[in-house]
């Protein structure tokens, strides 16, 4: 008898970490103005398609997929109330001191490098745009996990911006030399070339 392992086609772990995020109500547009209004002031030419393009590859990471699938899932399963006990009730209640939220969402950040790691702690803080909805807690749902993914996507795909106007100030460029559309076919970033999915 063989044990062996099934590869899960990264396709499909796309697909379900980006419907994960719909049905829980997360469009990729209210990332993306998140990602628009940290990065707006400092960016001359940013329009808001660059940063639905930037939260868009951050999305296909696996790191970040993982993060999201197991978060999610999590989050759900609190909601229906099949966690055992004593979790049931710590993500439940999302307690103060239960950290593993941060954890894993900071964990899927690192590979954005310490502007991405500063922008969370930010976006954790402060509960900017769609962080601030889901962190207050409505009816039944659950989002002890979602909050902090949604700004560790946002904090990432932030950061990729900051590089990419750095690799733009150097060709005397700015993003409005850019289209969204061809961003990354024209400019990749050297993070994303040296990094695994």
């Amino acid at each position: 008898m063989h044990n062996k392992k099934v590869r899960v086609h990264s396709k499909e772990v796309t697909l379900a970490a980006t419907e994960a995020l719909e049905r829980r109500g997360v469009k990729i547009e209210d990332i993306a103005e998140i990602v628009y209004q940290m990065q707006n002031p400092y960016n001359d030419g940013l329009q808001f398609e660059h940063c639905v393009n930037s939260v868009q590859r951050v999305l296909q990471k696996r790191e970040v997929q993982h993060a999201i699938l197991v978060g999610i899932e999590l989050d759900e399963l609190a909601e229906k109330k099949m966690l055992s006990k004593p979790l049931q009730q710590i993500i439940e209640s999302d307690e103060g001191l239960f950290g593993v939220d941060e954890t894993l969402a900071l964990g899927s950040v690192l590979t954005y490098g310490s502007i991405a790691v500063t922008t969370y702690g930010h976006l954790d803080k402060e509960k900017i745009g769609i962080i601030k909805k889901l962190d207050t807690k409505a009816g039944e749902s659950v989002h002890t996990f979602l909050d902090d993914l949604v700004a560790s996507i946002a904090a990432s795909a932030s950061s990729r911006i900051a590089h990419k106007m750095r690799d733009l100030e150097e060709e005397g460029d700015t993003f409005a030399d850019v289209p969204p559309v061809v961003l990354d076919s024209v400019l990749e970033d050297t993070d994303d070339e040296n990094e695994s999915k």
